[in-house]
């Protein structure tokens, strides 16, 4: 029999393998295209500032040729991080990227210089550096989690004079002329005046982020091959999820070819949609294209979304754009605080010298339901005298607003206000209680249902300056007295199946009820 002592001893080596084995130094971590900021020097206690560390491993893993920089648990106080093309910013679970506040020695990277573009849209929109993350001109570039960006430190707005050179901080994510870029699973709070600010980036994937903020939950400007999914933004105090088509970069680029499926967005409480406690009647949220659209919008569909206690849906051009080719479907929209559906065409035009009317046409929206929307509002579908929307169909569409509207609102004319801001309640209360159309040619509703939960004194329909308009298998809900359609100035009007309004055609109505 073998002494006891040599039968440990091949158990006593592989004991000895076994605690070496776990210590992997952060050099094989690395040459395994993992860099963790904690090799660098992060502290991630929340107290110490992290920024320095976390760019050196974002440099590492640039000069390897890509990889991974990850924040695992804990919380990082950083000011401005670099993204570099082929790598990764992986903010793993339990650890929270914190904006630091300014201040002390604490400051962002300045706004870059932007003479061509920062002439025509705010400071927000023509500077991207003063982030707490950004990138410009990368490939192949990617921020995923399941951690969070916490915006503490960002300001809502710029420094009063502008020129914001006191290190400050205002977006969470910006990207400038990018391409390949993926976010996904990420958590944003409190992200400052974008949560989200992309521009001019093309192959760009959005899924799976949950933005509750003070602001912009995303805004997508002058974006190419574009798909937006599973996402979740509560912003009371601006718009949610946005595309815009600005004049920042210093040239006209359209946003285009472009999904937004399976979201949800809402205005309540900032904060209550991540503690989950739902608090406040309701806020901004909604979806919208614009304001800025001097590049215009084509080739974009929006499907399957929710408006949970926000605005509603916002198609603007404005700015000398095409608006064009257009494809909402399945939306459902609650406790909506203006028009549940917006589509604005007018003269703002803020861009260079000669800027032309643009357009809006092309635009199918169906398959939606509406509940509680905001008695002064109707459905809007407005150009000016001067430009026209064309071709809008709308159909599978069920509408309850609040009602209560009144004969004086339904003798009122809403102003032109062609070179106003182009919101819903610039326009003042709508004489219609469901739909007004305005300068449009070419409309068609199909299998639409209009509802009030309190009776309305006002018609369910007005139309002005509209050519072309087809209406058929609707049922719109009228007290006793009141007619369903107000007409002034309306050609080849077709009428089939509208309840309780004989079918018709008509080559021209000046003025005139049905």
């Amino acid at each position: 029999m073998r002494p006891r002592s040599s039968l440990f001893r091949p158990l006593a080596a592989l004991l000895g393998m076994l605690t070496v084995t776990p210590a992997v130094s952060a050099a094989s971590r690395s040459a395994a295209g993992v860099y963790d900021v904690r090799d660098f020097g992060a502290r991630g206690d929340g107290k110490a500032l992290d920024t320095a560390a976390i760019n050196r491993a974002m440099d590492a893993a640039a000069s390897a040729g890509g990889g991974t920089v990850r924040l695992p648990a804990g919380e990082y106080r950083s000011t401005s991080v670099h993204l570099r093309s082929n790598v990764t910013l992986e903010i793993g679970a339990g650890a929270t990227l914190i904006a630091a506040a300014p201040g002390n020695g604490v400051g962002y990277d300045p706004a870059e210089p932007n003479p061509a573009g920062g002439h025509y849209q705010d400071f927000g929109h023509s500077h991207w550096h003063n982030s707490l993350i950004w990138g410009e001109g990368l490939h192949d570039v990617a921020i995923v989690g399941p951690g969070q960006i916490f915006g503490q430190g960002l300001a809502r707005d710029s420094s009063p004079d502008g020129k914001d050179q006191s290190g400050i901080g205002n977006k969470s994510i910006a990207l400038k002329l990018c391409r390949n870029v993926i976010l996904r699973d990420i958590t944003i709070r409190h992200g400052g005046w974008f949560g989200l600010l992309a521009t001019g980036v093309d192959n760009l994937t959005v899924d799976g982020l949950k933005i509750d903020t003070n602001r912009d939950g995303m805004d997508l400007d002058c974006c190419r091959n574009v798909r937006v999914s599973d996402c979740t933004v509560n912003s009371p105090h601006d718009d949610g999820i946005c595309l815009k088509s600005s004049y920042g970069l210093g040239f006209l680029r359209p946003t285009e070819n472009v999904t937004i499926t399976n979201c949800q967005v809402s205005g309540f409480d900032e904060g209550t949609l991540l503690d989950g406690t739902f608090q406040g009647r309701g806020g901004t949220g909604r979806i919208k294209f614009g304001t800025e659209s001097n590049g215009g919008f084509r080739n974009i569909t929006v499907s399957n979304c929710v408006f949970d206690h926000c605005l509603g849906l916002a198609l603007e051009e404005v700015d000398g754009g095409a608006l064009e080719d257009v494809s909402v479907s399945n939306l459902t929209l609650r406790d909506i605080g203006n028009a549940p559906i917006f589509l604005r065409l007018g003269g703002r035009l803020r861009g260079p010298a000669g800027t032309a009317m643009g357009a809006l046409r092309r635009v199918g929206i169906s398959h939606v339901d509406v509940y509680d929307a905001a008695p002064a509002s109707s459905v809007i579908v407005a150009g000016v005298p001067d430009g026209r929307i064309e071709d809008v169909a709308m159909s599978d569409i069920r509408l309850w607003f609040r009602g209560g509207g009144t004969p004086a609102q339904a003798a009122r004319v809403p102003p032109e206000d062609e070179k106003g801001y182009p919101e819903p309640g610039s326009l003042g209360v709508m004489p219609a209680y469901g739909f007004f159309l305005r300068h449009v040619r070419g409309i068609s509703l199909d299998h639409v249902q209009v509802h009030s939960l309190t009776d309305d004194r006002r018609p369910a329909f007005v139309l002005n300056d509209v050519g072309g308009a087809d209406f058929a298998q609707v049922n719109a809900q009228h007290p006793a007295g009141v007619p369903v359609f107000a007409l002034e100035s309306v050609s080849d009007l077709a009428l089939h199946q509208v309840r309780g309004v004989a079918d018709t055609m008509r080559e021209r109505v000046e003025a005139g009820t049905m």
